[in-house]
């Protein structure tokens, strides 16, 4: 058995300790956290059979861990995630890798230097949706990609920043809206469309008190092979919308909401066409989280779990890795500072 170690029990562990316990051969074998009646709560929740620890440098020494799942607050991950690489352990984070690319970068450079495996939270890459979509423009199908789109119109209440005491803070959530919900459109949008060169941007928080970031925003780029796009991500939308992804190119386009493919229009057409037409047509049921972050399956994070079990098991390499993992955040810091700044910013290295 593979053992898993749990930083944090908040209300990301439960998602991946419940896709964790649908993988074979796959065991949670300790929870790390400072307060351990929320863990023996989470514990008794989910029929777990685990030790707790308040310490994880503890826990690192016991044997039968083999891999750490990081679900600290988000500016919060730099410090166990590579205590955990140190110990000879593979890291998975949950998104974001981290709050700036430095923190970012360390925690990659310390799996790298200790030789262990690096997997970011994007878990809407294992949606079938996304799947399609993305097998479509790698078979070329959209021609030039002309503009790609995605948007994040959520709603959350001001119970949802005043509850936990860290959601809101620059220090420990390192953004709004974008860093904390939308960066998982962010993360799709440059899957499909490779990493934009040139980013301008605006943030405002116009629907909530007491938080030091973003409940709104919006951003306009030019991605590497020439195409345009837009990103829109609120947490000030009432009711809250389900996210979308559009794709555009000189020879078709789709757009995807949540998981119903809404447009599917090529030309040429193929019959495959039709039927991702009909196996996406019926309505998923689910918000996705538009407006109560607990209304989300863990379904695609135990398909992601899965991937990076399979990449240690056999030697190769995640999906999303911590590299992948760092695009997003560095998209993201760079529309916070286009928006302050209120000038394009260039991209290094895209």
């Amino acid at each position: 058995m593979l053992g898993v170690a749990i930083v944090g029990v908040g209300m990301i562990a439960k998602y991946h300790a419940r896709a964790l316990g649908e993988i074979p051969g796959v065991r949670v074998v300790a929870l790390i956290t400072r307060n351990r009646a929320n863990a023996e709560k989470l514990c008794a929740e989910l029929g777990l059979k685990c030790e707790v620890y308040t310490d994880l440098a503890q826990a690192l020494k016991q044997p039968g861990v083999d891999l750490v799942t990081i679900c600290t607050p988000s500016g919060a991950h730099l410090e166990p995630a590579a205590l955990a690489a140190a110990a000879g352990k593979h890291v998975v984070v949950e998104k974001p890798l981290e709050i700036s690319l430095e923190r970012c970068d360390r925690i990659i450079d310390a799996c790298d230097k200790h030789r262990v495996k690096l997997c970011t939270i994007f878990p809407s890459r294992f949606a079938d949706a996304s799947v399609v979509l993305k097998e479509a423009i790698t078979a070329g199908r959209f021609g030039r990609l002309t503009l790609g789109e995605t948007t994040c119109k959520w709603w959350r209440s001001q119970a949802y920043y005043d509850e936990g005491g860290w959601k809101g803070t620059q220090a420990l959530d390192g953004g709004g809206a974008l860093m904390n919900q939308a960066i998982h459109n962010v993360d799709l949008l440059q899957w499909m469309m490779g990493m934009p060169t040139h980013i301008a941007g605006f943030t405002a928080m116009l629907a909530h008190e007491r938080i030091e970031v973003e409940d709104t925003a919006v951003a306009c780029l030019r991605f590497g092979n020439g195409a345009l796009g837009v990103i829109q991500a609120t947490t000030s939308v009432h009711p809250g919308y389900p996210k979308t992804i559009a794709v555009h190119g000189n020879r078709g386009s789709a757009v995807i909401e949540q998981e119903d493919v809404l447009r599917w229009d090529f030309d040429p057409e193929v019959a495959k066409d039709q039927e991702v037409r009909e196996r996406f047509a019926q309505k998923v049921g689910a918000s996705g989280g538009a407006s109560n972050p607990a209304s989300i399956s863990h379904e695609y994070h135990r398909r992601q779990l899965a991937d990076f079990i399979k990449a240690i098991e056999t030697g190769g390499e995640p999906l999303v890795d911590g590299q992948e993992g760092r695009k997003a955040v560095q998209i993201i810091l760079g529309i916070y500072q286009a928006a302050k700044t209120g000038r394009t910013v260039e991209i290094a290295g895209a």
